[in-house]
């Protein structure tokens, strides 16, 4: 265990996962990106969808549902993520400043997610302009979390 001041004692340090888990937390969160721009017009409006292979970009429904079923494994590498990170706060870690912009960047963007869900289901409304900001900032929080997590692992080694 490190310690930054020598008179201190050693701080708890967060589990690092597995090589393998963080590739497909990746690829989770590249398809996230993917199916989330899909779900726009823009695969067809610019000819995307023509590319052999790629005709079911064009398809919002099938687009929709992956990207649910993406969230939702997303949701759950969030949750076993915190699980450890609030096991690790018991035994003395503490986030630095961008773990903790981080956590809350990613709060953001399930919040807002959750909403869209929410503002999907059959019964429920938001005013059109409270989903217009609710749409906008789903599409930028993740635009804001890549280069943060960025510099924040670039900082860290």
């Amino acid at each position: 265990m490190k310690t930054s001041n020598p008179g201190t004692a050693p701080q708890a340090a967060m589990p690092t996962p597995p090589a393998w888990q963080r590739r497909l937390a990746a690829a989770v969160v590249f398809g996230l990106l993917f199916t989330g721009l899909a779900q726009m017009p823009i695969f067809k409006r610019y000819y995307l969808a023509d590319v052999p292979g790629f005709a079911w970009t064009a398809d919002f429904y099938a687009t929709h549902r992956m990207h649910y079923a993406l969230a939702a494994l997303l949701l759950f590498w969030l949750s076993y993520r915190a699980t450890f990170a609030l096991a690790a706060w018991r035994r003395g870690w503490r986030p630095r400043r961008a773990t903790v912009l981080k956590a809350a960047l990613w709060l953001g963007i399930v919040a807002t997610g959750l909403a869209r869900v929410a503002k999907n289901t059959p019964g429920f409304f938001f005013s059109p302009t409270t989903t217009m900001l609710m749409d906008w900032i789903h599409l930028a929080l993740p635009f804001v979390l890549a280069p943060v997590a960025l510099l924040a692992r670039r900082n860290r080694e």
